[in-house]
């Protein structure tokens, strides 16, 4: 049974018992403690949380979700994974531990033919809480499972929380029995690779406290409303249905490897390196694939530093198997024609995908070109040391810089005669996730600081936004925050956090920043409004301080936003939906918005493109734009379901969460796009839009800024000014100072030139009497000294090499001359064969010269260049060369 079906059988059997069919969320995370969604619960939490009210008691989705804490690890073993599909049935208030066990048993054991997976029920062994005689028995008495395969275990095993307080409780986790060939006879007790888990059923009945580790931490009491929350692996199930030994040789990802040996000739299954390899690259490709899909591009940070890092590891396990050529594209391809039968998105964007994802194979390939430049020069320095290791810090250095993968250090290391400190790469390896985990339990802890925004939305509901329809209006205190605590009352000059039941003031979201504005308290308090934000959804939260007064919880009030700012970005906002169609139409939709964010008069603009937009384009893109707006399109929202705004062919943004239904905002004729936002009502409403330019802002993403309205107004009266400035200066008109400005710039660059030429006739001219004054140092000829300051370092160079082609071959020869330019001293050695011959290599003398400076150099054993920070030194730096030439001859 193939993957696709897997699934389709998995959401059509559960949406036959009334459960509401959820797609899968992106795998960006809606969560500040999260980088990715790594469970198939994570969309849901909320729910669970008490944050949101569900929108059905029932749900179910086949989540795509990514785990990398062991990326290293991937590839080892046929267990870890980066992605994988996790499916899931929840119920929230509405059945409990019977109708989730019913539910998975008739799933997993029902007849192919009968919608079912056809498992035998004689291989499935049961795992339940120590305690959880409740669970026991529905398994023992109401399925039928004899109790010699039902086993208990412990907290750590079969129980379950999210780390953090709240909603916990018992687990029962069905697993099947592979055979004897992967081990012992036991139970899933015994040996979990023989007995493998395939479906756990968690029962959220508790809430539990603070506490660390999954065992320590107490329960504090049953929770109001019990909920189910199971998850079953897609590929595990995917394994055992195919006949397969492991996940990698699944549908979709036995093909990855298949294509992997057709670029190579690497046959699966031939050696462990290359079965290690393989592996690494079907995990990597596919889980890449995926990320990018859902609008992640590769970076140095966050998760844009987690898709470089898999992508880069992929690569390069590819050309540890042979690969000399480009792969990505092949790999891609294969990844998108098979997972595209569960996520159709991926062949409508395998345009972008690839684009990305070919950008990042070659900045790749550039980066391990110029990582070898530094390599090299690392193992230049440990072997003029005498020493035989490369240091730790170098190997992470590479590694966390230019992206070179640990193996390929060791690799070309070894080629040059040299081990690498492993011990300390891995140390420094691991203080850098010693400190990103503890980033990451610092983030966790967020939930505790949300009960106060929480309690309020337990007690006030969600607050009604009005400033679509107005500007200001009447509202209610429902709650009141000083200091991040709740609290009754705030006086004069108090910092505080404001939530009304209704508001005009629109909270930071979708690329739109906040309103600011006042709330006047009926007593006369003023609370001085900076900014807006949703911590917990649906409550708005006005952050400011008390200008006047005390405010109070209760207390009736009249808010209202600043209206010059709010025009201000409603017309930004509207211009970057005008430039994101604009682009698309000009570039096609690889063009799709990466982010935005819409300030008074201003925006910026991040689109997916591989390369820089040309200056003509964006002029016809400026260009387009602006026809929009004296067309005097009317700009509507309008509030639908996700199905209809996508069959109209509305525009979604990646990395948003939409719910059920939609708001689309649509231009005339032009524009439709899912947006929440506030807009201008008419196209010329704005007045003028101009793009600033363009600009790169990480592999495969480009970034437009521009200017809206009278800022636009502003800025081209200033370019004016300065044209005008300009016509005055060169005495023509402005459509002639392109050609006057190059003309003079020219004219400018031909006297540079000549007296370069002039100087270094000059530099040279002192060549024959250097060569001539040569001293004599047992046998070999020696010139050292300085010449005139300002000397520029070719000018250096082509001086040294001319004196030293004066000195006749056969005699060993050492030019070594210094200056001084732009306040650091400089120098250049050369050195001919004969006296190479004799132990005096340049890089040698260069590295003296160099140390005496305050500074560094290196070259060929022929040549080589330094610089210091201490002019002064020059002299010292003189007589040490002529030490070290007397010292080796």
């Amino acid at each position: 049974m193939e993957s696709a079906e897997i699934r389709r059988r998995w959401l059509s059997f559960f949406e036959e018992r009334g459960h509401a069919v959820v797609p899968s969320a992106s795998l960006i995370a809606d969560d500040p403690t999260l980088l990715l969604v790594n469970a198939g619960m994570v969309p849901f939490k909320p729910y669970f949380l008490g944050e949101t009210k569900p929108p059905a008691p029932r749900a179910t989705s086949v989540q795509k979700c990514v785990r990398t804490p062991d990326i290293e690890e991937v590839g080892k073993t046929t267990r870890h994974g980066t992605f994988f599909q996790m499916c899931g049935n929840f119920s929230f208030g509405d059945y409990f531990k019977e109708g989730a066990i019913k539910y998975a048993w008739e799933l997993l054991t029902g007849s192919v033919a009968d919608g079912g997976y056809g498992l035998e029920p004689e291989k499935l062994w049961i795992t339940v809480y120590l305690d959880d005689d409740e669970a026991e028995t529905i398994w023992r008495e109401k399925i039928g499972v004899p109790a010699e395969r039902i086993q208990r275990l412990g907290k750590k095993d079969n129980f379950w929380s999210m780390g953090v307080p709240g909603p916990c409780g018992p687990c029962s986790e069905i697993n099947y029995d592979r055979g004897p060939e992967f081990g012992v006879e036991g139970g899933p007790a015994v040996n979990d690779e023989r007995y493998v888990e395939i479906w756990n059923l968690v029962f959220m009945q508790y809430e539990r406290g603070a506490g660390d580790g999954k065992e320590d931490f107490p329960i504090l009491g049953d929770l109001p409303s019990k909920n189910i929350d199971t998850g079953l692996g897609l590929e595990r199930l995917a394994m055992i249905l195919q006949g397969v030994q492991n996940m990698y040789e699944t549908d979709t990802l036995r093909v990855v490897m298949d294509k992997a040996t057709e670029l190579t000739g690497v046959q699966y299954g031939a050696a462990q390196s290359t079965d290690v390899s393989m592996r690494v690259v079907a995990d990597h490709i596919r889980t890449s694939v995926m990320l990018i899909g859902d609008g992640v591009t590769p970076g140095n940070e966050g998760r844009g530093y987690v898709l470089r890092r898999i992508m880069r590891r992929a690569i390069r396990n590819m050309r540890l198997m042979g690969a000399t050529g480009p792969v990505v594209r092949d790999l891609v391809d294969v990844v998108i024609n098979t997972m595209g039968q569960q996520y159709p998105e991926l062949v409508t964007d395998r345009g972008r995908i690839e684009t990305v994802a070919l950008a990042e194979e070659a900045a790749f390939l550039k980066a391990v070109k110029g990582g070898t430049n530094i390599l090299d020069t690392a193992v230049t320095e440990t072997k003029a040391a005498g020493g035989t290791v490369l240091s730790g810090d170098k190997a992470f250095l590479l590694h966390d810089t230019w992206g070179f993968p640990i193996d390929l250090t060791l690799e070309m290391a070894s080629e040059q005669g040299l081990s690498v400190d492993e011990p300390g790469f891995r140390r420094l390896m691991q203080e850098q996730r010693d400190r990103a985990k503890a980033d990451a339990k610092a983030k966790k802890t967020g939930h505790a600081d949300m009960s106060a925004y929480r309690e309020i939305a337990d007690g006030s509901g969600a607050t009604e936004f009005t400033g679509y329809a107005t500007t200001q209006g009447e509202s209610t205190v429902v709650g009141l925050l000083v200091g991040g605590v709740s609290a009754p009352a705030a006086s004069e000059g108090d910092e505080v956090e404001v939530v009304l039941d209704r508001t005009p003031f629109y909270a930071e979201g979708g690329g739109q920043l906040a309103d600011q504005g006042r709330i006047k308290l009926d007593s006369g308090a003023v609370v001085v409004v900076r900014d807006v934000q949703q911590p917990v959804p649906g409550v708005f939260v006005h952050k400011g301080s008390v200008q006047v007064g005390e405010v109070t919880v209760g207390a009736s009030a009249y808010a209202a936003i600043d209206v010059n700012r709010r025009r201000a970005i409603a017309r930004a906002h509207s211009a970057t939906h005008l430039t994101h169609q604009a682009l698309r139409d000009a570039l096609g939709p690889t063009a799709a918005q990466a982010g935005s964010e819409n300030s008074p008069g201003r925006f910026r603009f991040d689109f997916g493109s591989p390369n820089a937009v040309p200056g003509t384009v964006l002029t016809d893109v400026e260009q387009k734009i602006n026809d929009v707006l004296s067309r005097e399109l009317d700009v509507t929202a309008e509030v639908m379901s996700i199905d209809e705004a996508k069959k109209q062919g509305a525009i979604a943004e990646f990395g948003e969460k939409y719910g059920e239904r939609v708001r689309v905002v649509t231009i005339g004729d032009f524009s439709k796009e899912l947006c929440g936002g506030t807009h201008v009502g008419n196209t010329a409403q704005l007045g003028l839009v101009k793009l600033l330019g363009e600009s790169s802002i990480g592999s495969g993403v480009r970034r437009v800024e521009a200017l809206v309205g009278v800022d636009a107004y502003n800025f081209l009266a200033k370019e004016h000014t300065v044209v005008a400035q300009l016509q005055e200066l060169v005495k023509g008109r402005p459509e002639e100072l392109p050609e006057k400005i190059a003309s003079m710039l020219g004219k400018l660059k031909d006297a540079e030139k000549e007296i370069d030429k002039f100087r270094a006739e000059k530099v040279l001219q002192a060549a024959a009497g250097l060569a001539e004054n040569a001293q004599d140092v047992r046998g070999v000829a020696l010139v050292v000294g300085q010449v005139a300051d300002g000397t520029g370092a070719d000018d250096l160079r082509k001086l040294v090499l001319d004196v030293r082609g004066r000195i006749p071959g056969d005699r060993p020869a050492v030019v070594a001359l210094f200056t001084t330019a732009n306040d650091r001293p400089l120098t250049v050695i050369a050195t001919n064969e004969a006296a190479r011959e004799r132990g005096l290599k340049a890089g040698d003398l260069v590295r003296t010269a160099a140390k005496t400076l305050g500074g560094g150099g290196g070259g060929k054993p022929d040549v080589a260049q330094g610089g210091g920070q201490n002019p002064a030194a020059v002299p010292d730096a003189i007589a040490a060369v002529e030490r070290l030439v007397v010292e080796t001859v």
